[in-house]
């Protein structure tokens, strides 16, 4: 009798790809703790360390009380949670470690700030020439323009486009804030926080309507098309000759 072909003697690549293996939670800790370990080989003892402390406290809180066994089972998920904290504050660290000095890496960092900011993926200013570039966000600290490059360079962009905002919305707060390592610059590491910590003056409300207006306004004016990658950026020789 001839066997009749059927699904499951074809083969298994046959009518489509396998789906990717779905990623579990564990491995992703795994990937972080091999990437942080990679920046800081501190980390992974920093962590023991703090994991070791946490349980020998419970298990002398334990010996005090007489229950020594219960605290130890007790201890050890705060020991975990002690180190998983350790290992997420190291792993940020190393994660701006990576990105610092890269083009676009101020943006990066910008995408970490929570309370209602929104910032935009293209600069809307940029020298093309030394890559630096002005990141532009609105909260409702009012509107957040953040530099990237020496100071003094970076500086003139900002003012410029403090300056162009200002007269779109001469009522909103312009704050310019220069990322770099310089005198007077925010560190990439606390550049997040330092846009946080900006005073709130707007209303949900108002910040909408702001949103509104800078879309009007629109970013970087150079002869590139939408969507570029900033490092590949080269100026218009023949818009600069004037013909």
């Amino acid at each position: 009798m001839a066997r009749s072909k059927s699904g499951a003697d074809a083969p298994a690549g046959a009518g489509g790809s396998k789906k990717p293996k779905k990623q579990r939670w564990y491995h992703q800790v795994w990937a972080v703790f091999q990437m942080t370990r990679k920046q800081d080989p501190s980390a992974p003892w920093l962590m023991l360390g703090v994991f070791l402390a946490i349980v020998l406290v419970a298990v002398v809180i334990g010996l005090i009380w007489g229950q020594p066994i219960y605290m130890l089972i007790v201890g050890i998920p705060f020991g975990l949670l002690g180190a998983m904290f350790v290992l997420s504050r190291k792993a940020e660290k190393a994660a701006y470690t990576q990105i610092q000095g890269q083009p676009g890496a101020a943006r990066a960092a910008l995408g970490t700030v929570r309370g209602g900011w929104t910032f935009e993926d293209e600069p809307v200013a940029v020298d093309p020439r030394n890559q630096d570039f002005v990141f532009r966000g609105v909260g409702k600290a009012g509107v957040v323009l953040v530099s990237e490059g020496p100071a003094h360079r970076a500086q003139k962009l900002l003012d410029k486009e403090a300056k162009r905002t200002a007269r779109v919305l001469p009522n909103v707060p312009v704050n310019t804030i220069q990322c770099g390592d310089g005198e007077g610059q925010v560190p990439l590491t606390k550049l997040a926080r330092s846009v946080s910590k900006l005073k709130k003056q707007l209303t949900r409300n108002e910040v909408a309507v702001v949103s509104k207006r800078l879309k009007a306004l629109g970013g970087a004016r150079l002869p590139i098309p939408k969507g570029i990658d900033p490092t590949r950026m080269r100026p218009d020789r023949r818009a600069m000759r004037g013909r």
